[in-house]
Order: C-alpha cells, then sequence, then structure tokens
C-alpha cells in the first residue's frame, strides 16, 4: 500500500485537530483555537508555489492572530512555499519544536481488556486526562473547546489499571487516516507498557472505524516517544517545525 501524500495527511490533520476559527488566504491558511497548542494556533501554507506578497501575507496573518491574543506561529511542513521561509529569516523568526510525521498502514491491534472508548467530551475522559497531564482549568477548558469543533469520528481512550487511568489519548478519523493526540501516561508507571496498550486498543476502534492508515505528531527529541511508535509499525514521512517572532522562549 501507498501511504498518503504530505498534503493528504496534512488536510485530514485540519479535520482530526481543528482550529475554532479558520481563514483561508489563497492556499495559506490561518487557524485559531483560543491558544490550545501551536498546531491549532497557526498560519500554514499548503501550495509551495503560493508565495506572492509573502511579506505583506506574513504581517496580515499576524496581525489576524494578535487580535485573537495569539502569539504569531507559522506551521512550516514541506508544502511551505521557499519564499514564505526566506520571508522568516529575513524578519528574525525563531524555528523551534522540530517535529516528525510518522505514518503507517493500519493492521490489526488488540484492545487492551482494560480499555474504555468515550466520547471525547464526556466528563470521565476530560478526567483522566487532566489528571494524568497536570493540567489545570483554563487548558481543560481549552481542550474542550477544541473538541468541541471536533466534526470527524472521535474517540477519548482512557486505558485502567487496578480502577485507576493510567493512560489517555485521542483519536480522530479523517479521510481514511486516524490521528492520534494527547497522548499522556502516568508518569509514576513507566516502563510497563501502558503506552503500548493504549495505542493498540485505539488503532483497533479506529479499523473497527474503517481507518487505513495510522498518522501521529511527534518531537524530534522525544526519544522514548519514537522508540514507542516504531515499535506500533509507525515510519517517520517527513519532517515539520514551527516559526515565531524574535528569540524561542
Amino acid at each position: 500500500m501507498t501511504l498518503p501524500t504530505v498534503d493528504a495527511f496534512e488536510r485530514a490533520g485540519l479535520k482530526a485537530w481543528p482550529g475554532i476559527e479558520e481563514k483561508w488566504d489563497g492556499s495559506w491558511i490561518r487557524r485559531a483555537a483560543g491558544g490550545y497548542t501551536k498546531r491549532a494556533n497557526s498560519v500554514q501554507c499548503f501550495d509551495p508555489d503560493d508565495f506572492e506578497d509573502a511579506d505583506l501575507r506574513v504581517i496580515s496573518a499576524s496581525t489576524w492572530m494578535v487580535i485573537r491574543k495569539l502569539r504569531p506561529v507559522f506551521r512550516i511542513t514541506p508544502l511551505s512555499s521557499p519564499e514564505l521561509n526566506a520571508t522568516l529569516d529575513e524578519s528574525g523568526w525563531a524555528e523551534i519544536d522540530q517535529s516528525h510525521l510518522f505514518a503507517m498502514e493500519l493492521g490489526d491491534h488488540e484492545a487492551d481488556k482494560e480499555a474504555e472508548y468515550l466520547p471525547v467530551l464526556d466528563p470521565k475522559f476530560l478526567a483522566a486526562a487532566q489528571k494524568l497531564g497536570g493540567y489545570d482549568e483554563a487548558t481543560v477548558t481549552g481542550l474542550k473547546n477544541l473538541l468541541g469543533a471536533l466534526k470527524v469520528p472521535a474517540a477519548g481512550i482512557v486505558l485502567a489499571r487496578d480502577g485507576e487511568a493510567v493512560a489517555t489519548s485521542i483519536m480522530a478519523l479523517a479521510d481514511g487516516i486516524v490521528i492520534t493526540g494527547n497522548v499522556v501516561t502516568d508518569s509514576t508507571r513507566r516502563r510497563q507498557g501502558l503506552g503500548s496498550a493504549m495505542m493498540r486498543s485505539g488503532l483497533a476502534w479506529a479499523k473497527r472505524e474503517g481507518a487505513k492508515v495510522a498518522a501521529l505528531n511527534v518531537q524530534a527529541d522525544n526519544e522514548g516517544a519514537i522508540a514507542l511508535y516504531n515499535g506500533l509499525g509507525y515510519a517517520h514521512q517527513y519532517d515539520y517545525s514551527y516559526r515565531v517572532p524574535g528569540s524561542p522562549k
């Protein structure tokens, strides 16, 4: 099986991790979601040949984000025009959070017997994600608002041990691709295979829902997560990063 193109993965990502507010400018998309994650609060180019007036469009997009009380952020993928990158370089924008997209053909995975599948806005799922992630109330509110914008099939996965939630994730299915987000495991239970069990459970759900391909985003310096995903069969597809004004903070 030939895996989807960069464009297909990125467009599925728009649906699986949506902005609450979106505005297209040619093939550039601006997204805002109250500041919850850079991915949903950034500007992204989908056509390397769409570079006319790049300097003015960077200013316009940045202003759009500032009006929404967001720090301007550009998501840079292989689809970004070289002229956009050059414009950001000339303006002194820093590169941060170098990351990868991993993907694989979705095979059969066995769900853990203690995995539970919940609506993404179910209070039980949100409470488990908050506890494991150490989220404050503002962060949970941001997550809820973003998940409320989802228009594709999705599930909150909760893995339990001894009656306690030990791992959670979100699985969202768009264009035949299941995209995993917000993977969190109990920091006191490392090296117990919990992440793998939770992921396999989510992938089993996705296969039942009709997914053909699985994809996810991972930061380049997260060696533990990369090892986990490689062990499940995911493989590196391409790199991306973010650009922000001035020095990274």
